[in-house]
């Protein structure tokens, strides 16, 4: 049902779908669906959600790491590019649906202010130049969002790495650093 429901949300928008149609793409009666879900909402909250847990459960383990704050960085820019692109559809377009700006998803807001505040604790603490630049680094991982949308065959490999690299960088690490950075095994913790 969710990955029906994300396929259809990315490709003829979430007003567009009804439940019916979920049920139908899905294989199964509309009944089914509110036996999972209260609405439409529900299943649009649970999609979100999928996006971010992972990325912010990562972001604890690694703030949490022992390696260099810059790798640690990296690590996770480059792990949460890959997550964003991975699946058969763009869920990370679904941040943008206007929607999603309602108080009924409160808890997808709330955790992707955590992952901010990872991604701000790892940045401060891999330069002294980075004040607080969580929103801004939160921005460049997310901007593959919107690469994905335009190049459907996108390398994901070199996004990722480009990606990571750029985070270190915009922080304020020295070319050197960021070598380092990508060189070190950091234990993912999840």
């Amino acid at each position: 049902m969710l990955d029906a429901a994300a396929a259809l949300f990315c490709t003829v928008g979430f007003t567009s779908t009804s439940t019916r149609a979920i049920a139908d793409a899905a294989g199964v009666r509309q009944a089914s669906i509110y036996h999972h879900f209260a609405g439409k909402d529900a299943i649009l909250l649970e999609l979100l959600l999928g996006t971010v847990r992972p990325s912010l459960d990562l972001a604890d383990a690694l703030v949490a790491g022992a390696e260099p704050a810059a790798a640690r960085l990296w690590a996770l820019a480059h792990a949460d590019v890959g997550l964003l692109s991975a699946g058969p559809v763009n869920l990370g377009v679904l941040y943008v649906l206007p929607e999603v700006a309602g108080e009924q998803f409160a808890e997808f807001h709330a955790l992707r202010s955590r992952l901010r505040a990872r991604y701000s604790e790892l940045a401060s603490a891999a330069s002294d130049d980075a004040d607080d630049r969580g929103e801004l680094v939160l921005g460049l991982v997310e901007s593959v969002i919107l690469r994905r949308r335009d190049t459907p065959d996108l390398d994901v490999a070199a996004v990722q790495d480009a990606v990571a690299d750029g985070v270190l960088r915009l922080v304020g690490c020295t070319p050197t650093e960021v070598a380092a950075a990508r060189t070190l095994p950091v234990s993912l913790g999840v």
